[in-house]
This record gives C-alpha cells, sequence and structure tokens, in this order.
C-alpha cells in the first residue's frame, strides 16, 4: 500500500492534506486485519511533510513496516539520521538516467541528479537498504546497461524500471520521449536477460566506499505483460525462466496494491485515477474488501478488448492504468502489448 500526494494540484482542495491526526489513526487501522501491509510514503515528495517523523513514529509503533520514496532533493545528514532513527524497510530515489544531463533534463532542474545520488551515498552509508526507481523513456533507454552497474556500484538493494504510463504527469510527455509497443518488448526481453546474468561477487569497488551486493534486484513496474513473455519463454522449452514465471504476477492494481491520497482518498494504484473508496466515510479494509473498482480490477472475466480474449489474461491482465488513460476504460485492453490472442507465437531474444 502506499500513501501518497499528488504530484501538481488541479484544484483549490489539492493543496488540503490529511492532518498528522487523521493520518495516524488510518495507519493505526491497518493492524486490524493481523500482519499489517507493508505502506511506502511517496508523494509527490513525502519529505516536504513537516510531520513526517510523526507519522513514521506512529507507523513504527505500531509494527508496520514501512518505506519511502523520494527525488532526494531534501535529503542531508540530519534526514537521513532521522529516517534511519525509525527502521525504514527501505527508501527508494528516483533516478531517471545513468548521467547527469539526462536525469536533470528529465527532472527539468540542474543539479537534481547529484542530490539524488547524494542521498543515495548518505542512506547506504547509515545502513539503509536502498532502491533506485528509473522511469523509463525514449531519452534514457540507450542508458540502460549503465544505470544497473550504477545501481550495483552504490550498493542498492534493488532497481526498479517504471515503464511509463500515460496518465497525470505522464500523459503530458512529448511523443518523442514515449516509447512504442515495439520498444517496450525490447526493454522486457533485455530485462529478462540482464536478471538472468550472474552479478558480480561481493566485492570493494573502486568508486564505492561500501561492497557491491552479490545480488541486485531488477524488475519492471507496470509491465504485466512481462509475465506473458516469459511464460513464452517456458513454453519454449526454456528451463532458466520456469521458476521466474511460477513466481511473477501482473497488474497488481487493486488486488495486491493500493494508494492513498493526500486527502484520504483510496485509488487501485498511483497511476490509476479512479477512486475505490474514502477513508474519511469509511476505513481501509471496508474499501478494501467490498469496493466494486476493486473487485472488477481484480477479476480477469471483465477485461474487455483484446485483453479480455488473451489466454494469459490471468497472469498478466494488462496494466489497467495504461488502459484507462487510452481508453478512458481501466477494463479496455492494454495499448503497448504486442501480441494477438490465440498466435502463441513465440517471444524473440
Amino acid at each position: 500500500m502506499h500513501c501518497r500526494r499528488t504530484n501538481v494540484p488541479e484544484r483549490g482542495d489539492e493543496l488540503f492534506e490529511l492532518p498528522a491526526k487523521e493520518f495516524t489513526a488510518i495507519l493505526g487501522s491497518l493492524v486490524d486485519k493481523g500482519r499489517p501491509p507493508l505502506v511506502v510514503f511517496s508523494g509527490g515528495e513525502p519529505l516536504m511533510r513537516s510531520d513526517l517523523p510523526e507519522l513514521l513514529a506512529c507507523a513504527k509503533g505500531r509494527g508496520i513496516p514501512f518505506a519511502i520514496a523520494t527525488n532526494g532533493a531534501l535529503v542531508d545528514a540530519a534526514v537521513t539520521k532521522m529516517l534511519a532513527s525509525y527502521g525504514p524497510h527501505r527508501v527508494s530515489v528516483s533516478l531517471d538516467g545513468a548521467r547527469a544531463a539526462t536525469h536533470d533534463d528529465f527532472r527539468g532542474e540542474k543539479g537534481s541528479f547529484d542530490k539524488a545520488i547524494n542521498a543515495l551515498k548518505l542512506f547506504k552509508e547509515a545502513g539503509i537498504s536502498t532502491q533506485l526507481n528509473c522511469s523509463v523513456s525514449a531519452r534514457n533507454v540507450s542508458e540502460r546497461d549503465e544505470i544497473v552497474e550504477l545501481a550495483r556500484e552504490l550498493g542498492a538493494a534493488a532497481l526498479h524500471f517504471f515503464l511509463l504510463v500515460p496518465v497525470g504527469c505522464g500523459a503530458e510527455l512529448p511523443d518523442s520521449m514515449r516509447l512504442g509497443a515495439e520498444n517496450y518488448e525490447e526493454f522486457l526481453l533485455w530485462l529478462m536477460g540482464t536478471q538472468a546474468k550472474p552479478l558480480h561477487p561481493s566485492t570493494l569497488h573502486p568508486s564505492t566506499l561500501y561492497p557491491l551486493p552479490s545480488t541486485l534486484e531488477i524488475r519492471a513496474t507496470c509491465a504485466p505483460h512481462q509475465t506473458r513473455i516469459v511464460r513464452q519463454k517456458v513454453s519454449a522449452r526454456s528451463p532458466e525462466f520456469a521458476g521466474r514465471a511460477a513466481m511473477m504476477r501482473g497488474c497488481l492494481a487493486g488486488s495486491v496494491i493500493a494508494f492513498i491520497s493526500h486527502k484520504g482518498e483510496v485509488f487501485p494504484c498511483g497511476y490509476l485515477p479512479v477512486p475505490a473508496g474514502d477513508l474519511k466515510k469509511q476505513t481501509f479494509w471496508e474499501i478494501w474488501e467490498n469496493s466494486e473498482v476493486f473487485k472488477t480490477i481484480s477479476d480477469p472475466g471483465a477485461l474487455k478488448g483484446k485483453c479480455g480474449t488473451c489466454e494469459f489474461k490471468v497472469i498478466c491482465g494488462g496494466c489497467r492504468a495504461r488502459a484507462f488513460g487510452t481508453t478512458g476504460d481501466y477494463m479496455g485492453q492494454e495499448p503497448y502489448c504486442l501480441y494477438e490472442p490465440g498466435k502463441r507465437i513465440k517471444a524473440k531474444g
């Protein structure tokens, strides 16, 4: 589950944020069903909340595992010490390029790359597990191998590549920055090959002050059709992918994850602006268990277009946010999938 603030205010009430008292009440309710879910404080920028320490203290006191997603701009030694004191499961930092020029251009702020790198180093030195989040675009896809190596050099535990979704800020990106369906397919095939490569042994890297991890979790986010590609590999008798295929799932929106906005609204995911409920009127678990939006989005039988007739719909399901962004229907077909149901084509690579 993610607790987030929207990136760009669109109305006057978008400036409203749940006060700490209501926020901590929501956090407290998460333990009502036994083992609480992992809570990710994201944004916007969660470090902009002056009461963040109070919220983290509540999560820690309730035994709720939590993570922080930041762009690193506000991170210094004091912020690092504060976050470390609450024992986060992980802190992720957005890094949209292996080079300063690429990242800064994507972020629209010179110096943001250096701030992100500095934040990752501070977190690592403080003993905090770190993760790099990279939004894949036409502008940085050629740097993908460099980004993997940078993640390893920085001692990150994970590197997540986010495939862009054409809603919110993603809808404002120029066509020159967007990848097409064929580009996404090729990227996911590259990713599978990268995931299968042996990693460096744990040793001191000359550019770092800490050991490289012996493993680096590399995965794609908002890429449910990777499950279809992996399954095709398995059906083509590629046993090295069999174990991975068994562990993978497609779109997680509304079935494994949920997003809570800064106003207390609950959504299936952070990219799908279809409200499932309001925490000012219902508890989280009431929404999770009874929302018609969650029930529909979790039902493969409700899928439309080629997703609805696809033999991989149970394990993939397509990205519901991308479907919404291109068709206006969150149960419509995934626009960035090349596969035609029934053809049983073999994945290349």
